[in-house]
């Protein structure tokens, strides 16, 4: 399917690795000119470059900077003033308990998880009204309506940007602009791969057995049983990026497998 995204710029942050990647390439297929962004010069250079070889009807860009840094958000913006499509992907989380989180940590997730996206937003949203189109996505996790208590850190901030996406959009009414949020469920990234390694290695569970015992004791109330593979959240992710998706503005858009309830 043509989704109409062929020419438009999207900058997809967090998009070295991870759902952020998988993004990156789903969009590119449709002929989106992705803007790759990551810490390190050298992770951004090798996404770039495997877009360059699968896309070349399309041109990749590499922003490496960290965003969670004021100075280094600037950067970016003097890089890349205009764009036509933003993606807050990036994020980090960690499986905490609650007494063991200082207060120097509750504040870094936020500066991380919450204001980076903010400032972005912020930067990127009138000009998308100027020109009367827009994107802004937000994405959050299942965690932001139904925190499982695992990492509560996180989870606050991704309730978070679930406000204000929604706020955001208030702004945007009237216009061909949208803001919105995805929360997926527990994705197999890398992380959550390594998640599963310090979880199982030293029991008796063959590895073969780890996602599916992960599902049944963590995520018992996912109607799949098996952890979302992040090109799913990328072709969604893509979809609502898509001109046709133009009904969608304000929502939090759920890709869980059924982990959240539906109250009727």
């Amino acid at each position: 399917m043509d989704l109409g995204l062929n020419g438009k710029v999207a900058l997809i942050t967090g998009s070295t690795k991870g759902i952020g990647k998988a993004i990156a390439i789903e969009m590119a297929k449709e002929g989106t000119n992705v803007i790759i962004n990551g810490r390190k010069q050298k992770d951004v250079d090798v996404v770039v470059n495997e877009i360059k070889e699968q896309y070349p009807n399309t041109t990749p860009q590499g922003a490496p900077y960290d965003i969670s840094q004021k100075d280094q958000r600037q950067e970016l913006f003097t890089a890349f003033p205009e764009i036509d499509i933003l993606v807050n992907n990036m994020g980090i989380f960690k499986p905490m308990d609650y007494f063991d989180i200082s207060e120097e940590t509750w504040q870094h997730f936020i500066d991380v998880n919450f204001y980076s996206g903010n400032a972005l937003a912020k930067f990127y949203l009138p000009q998308m009204l100027k020109k009367d189109f827009g994107r802004i996505i937000f994405i959050a996790s299942e965690e932001a309506v139904m925190p499982s208590g695992e990492m509560p850190q996180y989870s606050l901030t991704k309730t978070m940007n679930l406000s204000l996406a929604k706020s955001l959009s208030k702004l945007t009414k009237g216009t061909h602009v949208t803001v919105n949020t995805i929360m997926p469920g527990s994705t197999l990234t890398e992380g959550v791969q390594q998640m599963l390694v310090d979880m199982y290695s030293n029991t008796d569970i063959p590895e073969n057995e780890w996602e599916s015992n992960f599902m049944k004791n963590h995520r018992p109330l996912s109607q799949i049983q098996r952890l979302i593979r992040p090109e799913e959240v990328g072709r969604f992710t893509a979809f609502v990026a898509s001109p046709y998706s133009s009904s969608f503005s304000g929502e939090a858009l759920r890709l869980d497998g059924g982990l959240v309830p539906t109250l009727f």
